[in-house]
């Protein structure tokens, strides 16, 4: 019997075209369904501290794989949102 090796190492997600009205816990849920959420990240933008059109969303590297192939192009408040693995920042 082969035994499946699990990836824990955590993986950050780049979650892009967010409508203004989706919320943490919108955006939790929606992902959660595919695994542990670890942390959630939304940058806000200008003197109104309005939330940006992005946020990053921080899973195991299996469960972030899964979110990203069945999340990406998912509607979430009314938007296509945009799922990708996060590039690393120099």
């Amino acid at each position: 019997m082969t035994q499946q090796t699990v990836d824990s190492t955590p993986q950050k997600i780049h979650v892009g075209n967010l409508a203004a009205q989706a919320s943490e816990a919108d955006v939790r849920a929606l992902f959660a369904v595919h695994g542990n959420v670890a942390s959630y990240n939304r940058p806000t933008e200008g003197d109104a501290q309005q939330p940006s059109g992005f946020a990053f969303v921080e899973m195991t590297k299996d469960d972030a794989a899964k979110a990203i192939k069945a999340l990406d192009g998912h509607e979430l408040a009314g938007q296509a949102i945009k799922v990708s693995a996060a590039r690393a920042t120099a």
